[in-house]
């Protein structure tokens, strides 16, 4: 795995510190209305997982699986939520957890269908934010961990057609390898 990235740009003490001072932050802003936190799944588990220990509230979690690349390296265009929620999330704050925001089709497709169903309000908190990306919309992160250009990202739950996501850093991906 660790050959197939061109160079680290986030190494896994960096991104620690990042998600130790984002989950203060969270608990500051929710302190007394805990919100209920959605992972969108697949490539957000690691973030939310370790942000989660991070929150020092009583949080409920919930996931949804919501996709607009399949194996490819950009959007298809179409989001397709794969999996919804299990809970009811009427006069509640959600939320969201993402790893990276990109083109923003997806996480505006599932902030509306959240603000939809009566939700009390509704904010992203992201890994990444591509932020030389051609977003669809204005949807901005509430919170973020770290900027990134416009390459190819791959570990600490990102992936490539489903491999990379178990690296402990951030690293931009070989275009060679996604050019095949």
């Amino acid at each position: 795995m660790h050959a197939d990235v061109e160079r680290i740009l986030f190494t896994e003490e960096q991104i620690k510190n990042a998600v130790k001072e984002l989950g203060k932050r969270i608990t500051e802003d929710y302190a007394g209305d805990p919100p209920i936190v959605v992972g969108i799944l697949k490539g957000s588990f690691i973030f939310m997982s370790d942000l989660m220990r991070e929150i020092d509230l009583n949080c409920d979690i919930d996931f949804m699986i919501a996709k607009s690349y399949g194996n490819a390296t950009v959007s298809s265009g179409a989001v397709n939520i794969v999996k919804d929620l299990d809970t009811d999330i009427t006069g509640r704050n959600v939320l969201i957890v993402e790893d990276i925001l990109d083109t923003a089709r997806t996480l505006t497709a599932v902030k509306d269908l959240l603000m939809d169903r009566s939700a009390k309000s509704v904010k992203i908190a992201a890994l990444l934010d591509k932020v030389t990306a051609q977003r669809v919309s204005d949807l901005t992160a509430d919170y973020k961990c770290f900027d990134v250009g416009n390459e190819f990202v791959v570990g600490y739950g990102l992936d490539f057609a489903e491999k990379y996501r178990g690296l402990k850093y951030i690293g931009v991906l070989k275009p060679e390898i996604y050019e095949r």
